[in-house]
């Protein structure tokens, strides 16, 4: 079954659906581009590794196979108000548990130098909360805006401020930055709201090469559809993170409209 948005569907959005969509996306990110980049360019699928301890995170590392995951919640140390006679017995409480994160991200690298030319992020939340995991994110990006690397940086969530950028005159719901590094300060950044579909973009190359047209829209609907996430979304639920009054009517009205919602 097809998504029912025209665009980004907004339940993707929840924190335990959107690990899942940006590991798929990714995967079909690069079997998308592989074919069009071959023979001169491959594209690398590689990963960060964060731990995180409640909220917040520390870049541990850039592991050379895939890491077995830690436990999926990491609860809150409780904190006590009162001060009371010391019990005969033990109490039971809970310590801060380390989870760590795999964070996927491609490189378009040229084969013969091995160069990175374009470097595709895909934002998620740990990118953009304060934090340790927003600081390490920052340094990485700058590093790749002070180089010659392109950055195409695809940002689907509405939730927590945005990376920055100059220059900016309007604030949209999702933004896909495309950052050439011949360019540069330059940019493009293609902004867009929940009731727009999700804008083609260029892959950026090399000077003189044939640049991919990326229809991130078709992509997340294909990935929509085969994981059959129509399965796993209670559309009769408001959406994680929560959405304005306007926008959760036209949601709404969406949604009965194609019998997704019961009338009242």
């Amino acid at each position: 079954m097809p998504s029912p948005f025209p665009g980004m569907n907004p339940y993707l959005e929840h924190p335990e659906i959107w690990p899942g969509i940006h590991l798929l996306l990714i995967s079909e990110l690069a079997n998308f581009l592989s074919p069009q980049l071959r023979p001169k360019y491959r594209v690398a699928v590689e990963v960060r590794i964060y731990e995180i301890v409640g909220k917040q995170s520390l870049l541990v590392g850039i592991p050379d196979l895939t890491v077995k995951g830690s436990q999926t919640t990491t609860k809150q140390p409780i904190t006590n108000v009162a001060v009371a006679e010391s019990p005969a017995c033990p109490q039971t409480v809970e310590v801060p548990v380390p989870e760590t994160v795999k964070q996927g991200y491609l490189e378009v690298r040229e084969v013969t130098t091995q160069e990175v030319v374009t470097a595709i992020e895909i934002l998620s939340p740990i990118n953009k909360r304060s934090g340790e995991g927003r600081k390490q994110y920052d340094r990485q990006r700058n590093k790749i805006l002070g180089s010659s690397t392109h950055l195409v940086e695809i940002d689907l969530l509405r939730q927590v401020q945005p990376m920055s950028v100059y220059g900016s005159t309007i604030q949209t719901h999702y933004r896909i930055l495309v950052s050439r590094g011949n360019c540069r300060p330059q940019a493009s950044l293609y902004g867009f709201n929940l009731r727009d579909p999700i804008p083609e973009f260029p892959l950026p190359l090399k000077l003189g090469d044939l640049e991919p047209s990326i229809d991130l829209q078709v992509l997340l609907n294909n990935i929509y559809d085969r994981a059959s996430y129509d399965l796993a979304i209670d559309y009769h639920r408001e959406p994680v993170p929560s959405l304005l009054d306007a926008d959760r009517v036209w949601v709404d009205g969406l949604l009965r409209e194609q019998k997704l919602r019961s009338r009242p």
